[in-house]
């Protein structure tokens, strides 16, 4: 009589290393082409950073109000008119520890220029200054 069972194929040789391997194939497979994927989306979907509020558009002037101004060739502007050294205290606001007056100095200007300044406003009673300065592009 002859047997309903199928006949088996050979009987496999191979190791059980060799027969993991084969059977991680596709796995590793997939994971290959899920990275493909993300990697592929990700770089459709680059979108440029959007406007925050309160931003300035470009042309706007969002730099601070200078009190005091110096020119490159050492002139003192407040308000856009030119002071004196004897007019600077008067002319200027009052010395304060919580808002330190802010100077907004050209790039022309020298040290020793930007030294005598310091030393008028000492006298004058400030203790605390900041400098503006412009980004560089």
């Amino acid at each position: 009589m002859k047997s309903l069972l199928p006949i088996h194929k050979e009987i496999d040789n191979r190791t059980l290393l060799d027969r993991v391997e084969d059977a991680m194939l596709p796995l590793i497979n997939l994971v290959f082409l899920l990275l493909l994927f993300f990697i592929v989306a990700g770089h459709l979907t680059d979108d440029p950073l959007p406007t925050l509020p309160g931003t300035a558009e470009e042309g706007e002037s969002t730099a601070p109000k200078a009190d005091l101004i110096v020119k490159s060739d050492n002139q003192w502007l407040i308000g856009q008119k030119p002071v004196s050294r004897d007019e600077l205290a008067q002319q200027l606001p009052a010395p304060d520890e919580q808002r330190p007056l802010r100077i907004a100095a050209d790039a022309g200007i020298t040290l020793h220029d930007l030294e005598n300044l310091l030393q008028a406003l000492e006298s004058a009673g400030y203790r605390k200054v900041t400098l503006l300065t412009e980004p560089s592009l």
